[in-house]
């Protein structure tokens, strides 16, 4: 018999990829500096919220026009990450997060907005890393469970964006 845990909060996260001028593909990141606490760096993203959002793919727009002023293009489901998790309720039970690889079709930091700029809890920087294995050793990508999933897969995320994906 399984027992399964209650999913108490869904999660949108961009395993967002940006070309430049020399053709090198580089992964968008957000250093979180939280005080007290040593730098990480997060894929941008957030929670589904219920009423706002009618699929996991909408919230995915929402937080990345929020947290960057960008748009993306090429959403596809990449890797999903179910870790346990105590809701703002109290409620126990499990986040899964939702990680889609996609490209970024334009980007205007100017259009911040939401809770990450208005009400900040610590510094959210944008950067970029080389889309290598090196380039996302140098940094503390979490969870944990993508930084290992990017490190095996990079030739297959790269394959989810081919032209004879559809």
């Amino acid at each position: 018999m399984t027992h399964e845990r209650p999913v108490v909060k869904r999660t949108a996260r961009a395993i967002l990829l940006d070309g430049d001028s020399t053709g090198t593909l580089r992964l968008v990141l957000i250093k979180r500096t939280k005080p007290g606490r040593d730098p990480y760096w997060i894929t941008p993203g957030g929670g589904v919220e219920p009423g706002v959002d009618e699929t996991v793919i909408d919230a995915l727009h929402r937080e990345v026009d929020e947290e960057l002023g960008a748009k993306v293009t090429d959403v596809v489901p990449a890797f999903v990450d179910t870790v346990p998790h105590t809701a703002q309720d109290g409620a126990e039970g499990v986040k899964v997060q939702h990680f889609f690889v996609c490209r970024l079709a334009s980007m205007d930091l100017s259009r911040r907005h939401g809770p990450e700029v208005d009400e900040p809890c610590g510094l959210y920087e944008f950067v970029r890393v080389p889309f290598t294995r090196e380039g996302i050793a140098s940094v503390d990508v979490v969870p944990p469970a993508l930084s290992a999933y990017l490190d095996k897969n990079i030739e297959g995320v790269l394959a989810l964006l081919a032209p004879d994906m559809g």
